[in-house]
């Protein structure tokens, strides 16, 4: 298909246009427009309503009642239903409504049009020789049966033959630009003044075959232009918006695919007859509307106790969507229409932030100042100033306005602080504000105000009417303070840091510690410098809330000034004493009151103290949270407020344990023996119970740490004198009245003791039947004991019973020496008792049970139960160890070599010398005698001597002696040769030169076939037996009845008075 040759093209304008097709004007067209606003009102006068509201509520319902196209998926279609929508969101009467909406139906009808905006198009086939085309696009509008034909069952259509040109006469057809050389065309063009109707209702239109658009594949110089494809649609299909991609359809099948087309469809009204809308501007009619409707949103949604989301309503968006495309509003305008509207309202209801976000967003997209005129301009810059200025507002009093108490309160402050950063930053902003400040200097600015306006209003609150109330309004003050600091810092700040970099923090914490600071030195200067108790407690209190508020200090970067709280304990020491004579009343008042209660009995199986232990550790831990509580920063102060604590400590203390003992004594009268011992376990486990509790006081008042500290200004051995000597005096007293406790009940267990231990004197039983009243007595009485007592107590009546128990049984062993029989059950019993005592490592330690009593009386009962050939075989062991432990020759030595021949059992004595012997008389006639001790071993086995040398102190015997001896003779413990080294005297008896003692057991391990010279030589000093009495030997003396014993005492004592007469 060609152009004809002598018709030039129709030039289009090269800016994409919105082509706006006219396809009848509508009867009347020229007749006179609606009536004034005035007449308009006549109707609702008499009800009270507004003329505005009501040219509004007409201009609404003129929408309703004029609306084309399909209705949108989400959108309200049926116009009853928005109707009684628009009736409820103007709040109108029924009789108002219906006559309003008469009035309406009686206006004339708009003029519709179709405004179409041809976009884009992609994928076209290309006919020119370069493999491109030159396209450009035909519109028209085609009446139903005009250029097209349908079969018998109208389902199909035959296709256009034609070029539109010749189907639609040329003054009714509008060309668009003709892109060159492209497959992808983008027509650039904005939306046309040059509009034709259409018809008055769509609905006229259903005899229209559709909208056709062709494109042109190439422009050549001659001939025709060629078919790419065309888009058929039914006007009586479209929405009242349309923007979407179209295929392009071919007249033949040889090339089904032709590519996209990109089109928008607006169905607008023309000649409205409606006041508002020949009087105002449209988006100024449409922000009213906008206004209106989402006021009544919100209004409904406050009603049903829930807030508005941001979402209006089916109804609500049907509406606006409607209004908006018949008036043919631009994006930019409902943008800015919606930013009026919405940015008004949030000045006077409550709705979320966050919708005044997408205007704009919008509005700054599609920003250019040279759309707006002068009205618009200074109408969008006063919307600006006024949000800036409510905004500022809502911030200076967002502790009001934001409260914690109310969920959601950091968003919505968070909501705002966006919105308005948002459009400070818009161009529109910077163009129409240009002389404002920073945002973020502005909302400093308001924050300190505010921040000075929240204080006052606080102080205004707390207004007092004597001197007590005022320091409890002060009181209250600084708690609102620090409460409205700790918001700050918690979640406040976060939120102005993180927006707008604002410290608001630390700005709060400067201002506001100042004004404390003022008012508390006010109050204290009128409480003066003498303090009663009761101001002392209110003043206790403000302290502890100063301290709490100055712990909220900002770092030293974040301050370039010392703050008017720096140094604030200093006011408080007048009230020093108040305080702690408070605390000490308290809790005195408070142990005593315990100690009255207090019915002495446990609190149970394994809380073996009673209630008054319970208080008093609660009391003392009080004070110990008191001295936490001070902290008080000088350390000379500290310290003697410590010393001062620790004292009054110590102090109660010792007056509980006499309370404690007065109670128990009231309690115990016409009360029997058993019940009284239970109280006076009761007693002293609320006694230890209160060692325990002091010796916990230097943890809980951080004696180390303070020591550290005041270590500075104080020397250390006041330190020690003070703190250290109050502890240990206060420990001494409680232990002492501690012992007298477990003393007293000691004592009713002793008594029984020693009449079990005289009965197993007493008694004929064997030992280990003689015992068992005594075991079965201590397991009764123990028991009891331990189930009544906390364990320290009860392991000091151990104590105390065990040493008891060794003291009677030293005694009782010392009255039956002569007994080894009686010995022996004493000795059992004590080795009973041990194991009672010690009670499987649940009783006393092995060091507390092995005192040197126990072991000096193990000692005795070990001698004494002993036969007296056990006790001679003991004495000589204790003669081979006090030989083995000799190494002074004072008295002289004997040179020896002993074997033993296994074979033959025979022990081979050759002595050889001896030496250094001392002159006993003139004649100095030394010999040796050869005895194998003890002779109850070696009763068949006769003693040797050595021949007499004459006038000799270092004599050579040189001599040899055999003894027939048995291998198991030689192993036993005790058995020796004593060789006994005499000096001759021919007219009396022989004197004692000394004894040495040679173990058998010794010889034994040199025992085999050794010749004589391979013997080695031993030299053994000699020794003198004891003078001072021996006690083996003084066991053996009182065995009066046992001869052999008698014998050797006999013998033995007769060698201490030689020796007694040497020495002399």
């Amino acid at each position: 298909m060609t152009t004809p040759g002598p018709q030039p093209l129709r030039r289009l304008p090269l800016l994409r246009q919105a082509i706006k097709i006219r396809r009848q004007r509508a009867k009347g067209l020229q007749e006179t427009l609606p009536q004034t606003d005035q007449e308009v009102g006549k109707t609702v006068t008499g009800s009270g309503f507004g003329g505005k509201q009501a040219l509004l509520y007409e201009e609404a319902l003129y929408t309703v009642l004029h609306r084309v196209g399909r209705p949108e998926p989400k959108h309200v279609a049926e116009a009853a239903e928005l109707l009684s929508y628009l009736q409820e969101a103007f709040h109108m009467k029924p009789e108002i409504h219906q006559q309003l909406l008469q009035k309406v139906q009686d206006l004339e009808k708009p003029l519709f049009c179709l405004k179409v905006t041809v976009k884009q198009a992609k994928g076209i086939l290309g006919k020119d020789v370069s493999g491109y085309s030159d396209p450009y696009c035909l519109l028209g509008i085609i009446e139903q049966g005009v250029g097209t034909t349908e079969d018998s069952s109208g389902s199909h259509r035959r296709r256009q033959k034609a070029v539109v040109k010749n189907t639609i006469p040329e003054d009714q057809t509008h060309r668009t630009q003709v892109i060159s050389q492209t497959l992808t065309e983008v027509f650039l063009s904005q939306d046309a003044d040059q509009v034709e109707s259409v018809r008055q209702k769509l609905g006229e239109l259903t005899d229209l075959h559709g909208l056709r658009r062709i494109f042109k594949e190439a422009r050549k110089d001659k001939g025709q232009d060629d078919f790419l494809g065309n888009v058929v649609l039914k006007l009586q299909d479209l929405r009242c918006r349309e923007d979407q991609w179209y295929p392009l359809e071919p007249r033949t099948e040889t090339y089904p695919d032709r590519g996209q087309c990109h089109l928008q469809f607006l169905l607008i009204h023309k000649r409205r007859a409606t006041t508002a809308s020949r009087t105002h501007p449209s988006y100024t009619v449409h922000r009213h509307l906008l206004q209106q409707l989402v006021s009544h949103e919100v209004t409904q949604h406050q009603a049903g106790s829930t807030s508005w989301d941001g979402e209006l309503s089916p109804q609500a968006s049907t509406i606006l969507f409607l209004h908006a495309t018949q008036k043919d509003l631009s994006e930019f305008h409902q943008s800015m229409a919606q930013w009026l509207a919405y940015s008004r309202l949030y000045q006077s209801l409550e709705f979320p932030g966050s919708c005044l976000l997408h205007p704009i967003t919008a509005i700054e997209y599609q920003w250019i100042q040279g759309r707006l005129n002068p009205e618009q301009r200074e109408e969008l810059a006063a919307s600006f100033n006024s949000l800036l200025t409510y905004g500022l507002s809502l911030i200076r009093r967002f502790r009001s306005i934001f409260p914690l108490s109310a969920s959601g309160s950091p968003a919505r402050l968070q909501s705002l602080l966006r919105v308005l950063i948002q459009m400070c930053k818009m161009k529109a902003f910077g163009e129409l504000c240009p002389d404002g400040a920073p945002l973020s200097s502005l909302v400093a600015e308001v924050l300190r105000t505010g921040t000075l306006e929240w204080f006052h209003l606080k102080q205004q609150h707390h207004q007092p009417m004597d001197m007590q109330e005022m320091g409890k309004a002060v009181l209250s003050l600084v708690l609102d303070v620090t409460g409205d600091l700790q918001q700050c810092q918690r979640t406040w700040n976060k939120i102005f840091s993180n927006t707008l970099k604002i410290d608001l923090f630390s700005m709060a914490f400067l201002e506001l510690q100042k004004l404390v600071a003022q008012r508390v030195e006010e109050h204290l200067a009128a409480v003066g410098s003498v303090v009663s108790p009761e101001m002392g407690e209110s003043l206790f209190q403000l302290y502890l809330s100063l301290k709490e508020l100055y712990q909220l200090v900002p770092p030293p970067p974040e301050r370039d000034r010392s703050l008017d709280l720096d140094g604030f304990h200093k006011w408080f020491l007048p009230a020093i004493p108040a305080w702690l004579l408070k605390t000490y009343s308290v809790a005195l008042a408070r142990l005593q009151r315990a100690v009255q209660m207090d019915q002495l009995v446990p609190l149970g199986e394994l809380i073996k103290h009673s209630t008054s232990a319970v208080d008093l550790s609660t009391c003392f831990a009080q004070i110990s949270h008191t001295a936490r509580q001070l902290a008080w920063p000088d350390p000379e102060v500290a310290f003697m407020i410590t010393v001062k604590f620790v004292e009054d400590t110590c102090k109660l203390a010792l007056v509980y344990c006499s309370l404690i003992k007065a109670r128990a004594k009231e309690l115990s009268v016409n009360q029997d023996q058993a019940q009284a011992a239970n109280m006076l376990c009761v007693v002293v486990n609320d006694m230890e119970q209160l060692r325990l509790v002091v010796l916990r006081l230097p943890t809980q008042l951080s004696w180390q740490d303070l020591e550290q500290w005041a270590g500075a200004v104080l020397e250390p051995e006041q330190l020690q004198h003070t703190l250290h000597a109050q502890l240990q005096g206060a420990l001494a007293g409680l232990d002492h009245e501690i012992r007298s406790g477990v003393r007293t009940l000691a004592e009713q267990l002793e008594a029984g003791i020693s009449r079990h231990i005289q009965r197993i004197v007493s008694e004929s039983a064997v030992p280990e039947d003689a015992i068992l009243p005594l075991m079965r007595f201590l397991e009764s009485e123990l028991h009891y004991m331990n189930r009544n007592l906390v364990q320290e107590n009860f392991n000091s009546l151990l104590s105390l019973l065990w040493t008891h128990t060794l003291s009677v049984l030293t005694q009782t062993a010392a009255a039956q020496r002569s007994s080894p029989v009686t010995s022996l059950k004493l000795k059992t019993a004590l080795q009973n008792l041990e194991f009672c005592f010690y009670a499987e490592g649940c009783g006393l330690s092995p060091e507390a049970l092995h005192i040197p009593l126990l072991q000096d009386l193990q000692r005795k009962l070990e001698l004494q139960a002993s036969s007296s050939q056990e006790l001679i075989q003991r004495y000589f062991s204790n003669r081979i160890q006090q030989q083995a432990d000799t190494s002074s020759e004072e008295f002289g030595a004997i040179t020896i070599k002993a074997s033993y021949r296994l074979s033959e059992q025979k022990l081979r004595i050759e002595v050889l010398s001896a030496s250094n012997l001392l002159p006993l008389d003139s004649n100095r006639d030394p010999f040796v005698q050869l005895t194998l001790e003890p002779r109850h071993e070696f009763t068949e086995v006769a003693p040797r001597e050595t021949q007499k040398f004459k006038k000799e102190l270092h004599p050579l015997f040189d001599e040899a002696f055999e003894f027939l001896v048995s291998p198991e003779s030689c192993q036993k413990e005790g058995n020796c040769l004593l060789l006994t080294v005499l000096d001759h005297d021919t007219l009396g008896k022989d004197d004692l030169e000394g004894e040495a003692f040679l173990p058998l057991s010794a010889v034994l391990q040199l025992s085999g076939d050794n010749q004589p010279g391979q013997v080695p030589q031993t030299r053994l000093p000699l020794t003198y037996p004891a003078s001072n009495g021996d006690p083996i030997l003084q066991l053996l003396d009182i065995r009066k009845s046992d001869r052999e014993a008698q014998a050797f005492v006999k013998l033995r004592r007769q060698r201490a008075k030689q020796a007694e007469r040497l020495g002399q």
